[in-house]
């Protein structure tokens, strides 16, 4: 957070910000937030499918679902957000 503070005040003390810079900050901290929550939902449902008893270890069975549980997860999560693009990208040629 210090780069996001000191980039801040940099712009406040001319008396203007730059809107291009803090849109970019804004950006990247939206993907930030959208790759943790991501990985969180990831974590969540994989281990639920994978995990019956929690213990200090993971078994080779449990390994092996957790490793193809995340790749059909993010697989998923791929053609979902290539679909989404392409159609954002549709609705904004219209435009």
């Amino acid at each position: 957070m210090d780069g996001f503070g000191s980039d801040f005040s940099a712009g406040a003390g001319s008396g203007k910000m730059d809107t291009g810079t803090i849109m970019e900050q804004v950006k990247v901290q939206i993907a930030v937030a959208n790759a943790q929550e991501l990985l969180q939902r990831m974590t969540d449902k994989c281990f639920k499918k994978c995990i019956g008893k929690p213990g200090g270890t993971l078994d080779n069975s449990e390994q092996k679902c957790i490793a193809m549980c995340m790749d059909r997860y993010m697989d998923a999560w791929n053609t979902v957000s290539r679909a989404y693009n392409s159609r954002l990208q549709r609705e904004r040629a219209r435009i």
